[in-house]
């Protein structure tokens, strides 16, 4: 419930800072006093958006403050999932900056405007005469007959499953629009992994096949210079081996004078070593290099393979062409496996659809089942409200698609007398019967579900006095359950209220400001008398204002 709203510097409000509790609170006021500008201070607060105009004094900030107790709102997951520190005493305040900027809190954690405007419709439900149009809206509708048949459990079993049958579908036709562009594709793509396939390419393979096309295509300079170094070590005169024979025989003799002739003679004898393996293998070179024109054609057809396939994809790697035959090979994989994957998703969609439709079923049975009931409630209800000739027609078919509360259309149609054709609220009733039915309906929603704080702005607008005395009846019933407002220019409501403030203007200079206070039991008496018979207070007017009160 509100328990406590301060405003300031906001249109004629400069300072106001006021408390209310549970049960029926009543506000009036003369006309121009600043009702509505005490409501539209609220609805600040609840998220409404605001412009420069409502700053009292432009060079001034604009703070509206309210206080909710919120124990029995079972808002936590909704505190949680908006990472917001959760409170009993709940405080959101909004500041309207003179640059224009707007600033939001909840319990002191800064938060955008959507937020603050989802927790304010959790917090109040504020309801004019010119907001009745929610009357004619399915969902509303509804809701009211979901209250009846206690739907909540399975409304949410429902929603959780329409979202995955929502992500499925979507899914199923992600796949359907790729089979069909990748069907297109899939013949090219598999000729390109077969080109690359068939090139049977290995990291590495471009370095081998140069190397070796270079020494197949320079085998005759190869053996040439291979001859050339092997002549080079073993001629008999002047080769190097037989040098080194010598030098070898030179420093086997020195070893004996000492050890730094020994370390010569060992490194001489590891360069003969050395040098007479080197001859071997100039040998076994020469051995083994051949002419095969065969084989260069083999190598070179190779490489020009890898060049062209290089060329093809735009790269100069076999490492980038490995990577593409990969993916290649992952599209064509994935083309080939769509029928299958496509078939598990239509079976994966199908039980969704089949469990979907049993909540739908259920929910349309239990919907059924009470809608005699709610009839009955509405007919009795506003027949004690001055339209005892008011009757509907409610009736239910199956829809051709899953809305978010269903799978039902609702015929909600009305009469407001006997013998007028049954129509839709918004089209055949009138403004003062729209009021009588929404308070109605919300003093029927008030018996099955836990309402926010109701406030009523003039509901009770163009009703007679003895009507008016009986929805002032209705309000202060749902005020035993919950915290009911009432903003009322008539007697007949405001004392029906539990509490009783007063909107006042008041004047000092050149300037006007608005005030809001609660009235004792004297002050409530001459309040009603004024509604009564005006500023001129009669002794009749005080005694009706007091029969009133009893």
């Amino acid at each position: 419930m509100l328990s406590n709203l301060s405003i300031k510097n906001y249109a004629l409000i400069d300072d106001l800072n006021v408390s209310f509790t549970n049960g029926f609170t009543c506000i009036t006021g003369e006309t121009g006093a600043g009702k509505s500008i005490l409501l539209g201070g609220l609805s600040l607060v609840l998220g409404k958006r605001a412009d420069l105009s409502v700053l009292r004094d432009k060079d001034k900030k604009c703070i509206i403050e309210a206080e909710f107790e919120i124990k029995k709102y079972k808002l936590r997951s909704f505190f949680k999932s908006n990472d917001l520190d959760y409170e009993d005493l709940t405080i959101v305040r909004r500041a309207i900056l003179p640059s224009g900027k707007s600033r939001a809190f909840i319990n002191d954690t800064p938060i955008t405007l959507d937020i603050l405007s989802q927790l304010g419709n959790r917090l109040i439900d504020v309801h004019s005469q010119h907001q009745t149009l929610q009357l004619a809206n399915n969902d509303f509708q509804l809701k009211l007959i979901d209250a009846l048949a206690d739907n909540s459990a399975i409304l949410l079993s429902y929603s959780e499953l329409l979202g995955e049958y929502k992500k499925t579908s979507e899914e199923l036709s992600e796949l359907v629009d790729f089979q069909i562009s990748a069907n297109k594709e899939h013949d090219y793509n598999s000729f390109l992994l077969q080109e690359l396939e068939a090139a049977k390419l290995k990291p590495g393979m471009q370095e081998e096949l140069e190397e070796q096309y270079e020494q197949l295509n320079n085998v005759e300079n190869i053996m040439d210079q291979l001859s050339k170094g092997d002549q080079l070590m073993n001629d008999e005169q002047v080769g190097l081996m037989a040098l080194l024979g010598e030098l070898k025989q030179v420093s086997h003799k020195l070893a004996a004078f000492g050890n730094n002739y020994e370390e010569l003679n060992q490194r001489i004898q590891s360069v003969f070593i050395e040098m007479d393996d080197i001859s071997g293998e100039l040998v076994a070179l020469q051995e083994n290099v051949e002419a095969n024109p065969n084989l260069l054609e083999q190598v070179g057809g190779k490489l020009q393979v890898l060049f062209d396939l290089q060329k093809k994809h735009t790269v100069g790697t076999i490492e980038e062409l490995i990577a593409i035959k990969v993916s290649l090979a992952k599209s064509v994989g994935v083309t080939e496996n769509l029928e299958e994957t496509i078939s598990l998703k239509e079976q994966e969609l199908e039980k969704i659809i089949k469990e979907l439709t049993a909540l739908a079923k259920t929910l349309s049975e239990r919907r059924k089942k009470v809608i005699p009931d709610l009839k009955n409630q509405l007919e009795k209800s506003l027949d004690t409200l001055g339209m005892p000739s008011a009757t509907f027609q409610i009736s239910l078919k199956p829809a051709s698609d899953f809305k978010s509360n269903g799978n039902d259309d609702l015929s909600f149609l009305f009469s407001a007398n006997k013998g007028m054709d049954y129509g839709e609220l918004k089209k055949v009733a009138s403004g003062g019967e729209l009021s009588r039915i929404m308070l109605t309906i919300k003093s029927i929603l008030a018996k099955y579900e836990h309402l926010p704080t109701m406030m009523f702005d003039e509901i009770d607008t163009g009703v007679s006095g003895e009507i008016s005395n009986k929805m002032g009846d209705i309000m202060a019933a749902m005020s035993k359950t919950m915290q009911v407002f009432s903003i009322t220019h008539l007697p007949q409501v405001a004392s029906k209220g539990d509490y009783h403030f007063k909107v006042y203007k008041i004047e000092e200079g050149n300037s006007t400001r608005t005030e809001m206070k609660r009235l004792s039991q004297n002050e409530r008496v001459v309040e009603l008398a004024e509604m009564l018979g005006g500023k001129e207070v009669s002794d009749s007017a005080l005694a009706h204002a007091k029969q009133l009160l009893n």
